[in-house]
C-alpha cells in the first residue's frame, strides 16, 4: 500500500490525484489487476468523474453547497460538520479501477478526484494495486 498525502485549501474541493494514482501503479510493477484508491477520512471522499472541463467540479461543488449547507438547524453533531459527513458519505470513501498494461482503465474524460468537504487540511490517501 502507498499513501499520498493531499493538501486542500478550501472547505470544499475537489483535487484531481490521477497523476498520483497512475504513479503507484507504474512503479507497482502489476500489468494487469485493480487500484483501489480509499479516503481514511469521514469528511472527504473519493470519485471518478471528468478531467476536462473545470466547470464540471465547479458545479457539482455548487450542487453540494446548495443541496447540503454547512448551517442547518437540527444537526447534532457538536463539530459544526454534519454536512461534511453527510457529503462524504454520499459520495464514498473509495474507487476501484482496472489496471490494463501497467496503467489506469479511465475513459477518454475521466479522472480520479479527491473530495474535500471540511478543509482546508492535510489528507491521506491509500492505494493498493493488486494483480
Amino acid at each position: 500500500m502507498t499513501t499520498l498525502e493531499v493538501r486542500t485549501q478550501q472547505r470544499n474541493q475537489f483535487v484531481e490525484i490521477t497523476s498520483q494514482v497512475r504513479r503507484v501503479v507504474a512503479e507497482s510493477g502489476i500489468r494487469s489487476g485493480m487500484c483501489l484508491v480509499y479516503c481514511p477520512h469521514t469528511t472527504a471522499a473519493i470519485t471518478i468523474n471528468e478531467n476536462a472541463d473545470p466547470d464540471v467540479v465547479h458545479d457539482m461543488l455548487l450542487w453540494f453547497e446548495r443541496t447540503i449547507p454547512q448551517i442547518q438547524t437540527g444537526f447534532r453533531h457538536g463539530e459544526g460538520n454534519s454536512d461534511s459527513h453527510i457529503k462524504a458519505s454520499l459520495v464514498g470513501p473509495s474507487v476501484t479501477l482496472i489496471v490494463e498494461r501497467g496503467d489506469l482503465v479511465l475513459g477518454t474524460w475521466q479522472g480520479v478526484w479527491f473530495c474535500e468537504f471540511d478543509g482546508p487540511r492535510t489528507r491521506k490517501v491509500h492505494v493498493q494495486v493488486v494483480g
